[in-house]
């Protein structure tokens, strides 16, 4: 069964996940032919290993905080903040608390 995008004009809740964000899962919210926007659930001590996407990207912490490895340097992202990649910049991320994130791919022509 495939998952339900949102419909342009739909409001969408992304407000931090709080207690449930311990059971909460990764979630596409809506993929269109320019764009794909995904809250991203990265448990604490989570890696997603290191990889690359075509299109530029971003990712806003609504909660938690983690790590984002760019090559030889690191970022950390809190609530609150927000980063931006270029596309085919490889990256990874670490959890260092429960979080969740809202990343916006934007997909190559």
């Amino acid at each position: 069964m495939a998952l339900k995008h949102a419909e342009a004009g739909e409001v969408v809740d992304i407000s931090p996940l709080g207690e449930a964000i311990h059971g909460a899962k990764t979630r596409a919210i809506v993929k269109s032919t320019s764009f794909e926007a995904i809250r991203l659930v990265v448990p604490e001590g989570t890696v997603l290993p290191a990889h690359q996407v075509p299109g530029e990207l971003t990712l806003h912490c609504l909660e938690g905080c983690v790590e984002i490895e760019l090559g030889a340097g690191s970022q950390e992202l809190s609530a609150g903040q927000w980063i931006y990649l270029e596309g085919g910049q490889v990256h990874a991320v670490r959890g260092l608390q429960p979080s969740s994130l809202l990343l916006t791919i934007i997909l190559a022509r």
